[in-house]
């Protein structure tokens, strides 16, 4: 045990490499002003039935509970600071919870059951924001979370402000 101890706190004869810096155009900064959009993925144009069928399979596998919520896309944006970024990802709390649609999905294992969960929401609800949570019931947290469904016509994940239709 102490010759690991030893060998653990013996110091390098070799620095380490040095690597290369990151290139400064390669960093941006996050931007609250005029930012529309809410969690993982929602920059992006809409995930297809088929990429959400694949994210909601690793999100069952991975053992995270199954959660959908859905608003109205009047209301999904709140006024709070009007032009500031109010998604989950700014870490600003105004309208972070939307209407849940039933109860979490406590135990669920089998991603087809999430699957029409959501196709039975989308119906329900075709003119609102649909997003899909997963939960961690060890940590207690929301560990992600993504939309499934934006409203029609809505194109808030497009980066050219100028093409958006607000």
């Amino acid at each position: 045990m102490a010759t690991i101890a030893r060998i653990a706190l013996t110091p390098a004869t070799k620095a380490a490499p040095a690597t290369a810096p990151a290139k400064t155009s390669a960093m941006q900064v996050w931007t609250p002003i005029n930012n529309r959009f809410f969690e993982t993925f929602s920059f992006l144009p809409p995930l297809t039935d088929a990429q959400i069928a694949k994210q909601v399979v690793y999100l069952t596998s991975n053992g995270l509970t199954p959660c959908l919520e859905f608003e109205a896309a009047s209301s999904a944006y709140s006024d709070f600071r009007p032009g500031t970024d109010l998604s989950i990802s700014s870490c600003m709390y105004e309208n972070r919870y939307w209407s849940m649609w039933k109860l979490p999905m406590f135990g669920c294992s089998d991603p087809e059951q999430v699957l029409r969960e959501i196709a039975n929401c989308r119906n329900a609800f075709p003119d609102c924001f649909v997003r899909l949570v997963g939960f961690d019931a060890k940590k207690q947290v929301q560990a992600t979370g993504m939309l499934v469904q934006r409203p029609m016509g809505d194109n808030s994940y497009v980066r050219d402000v100028s093409k958006r239709s607000v």
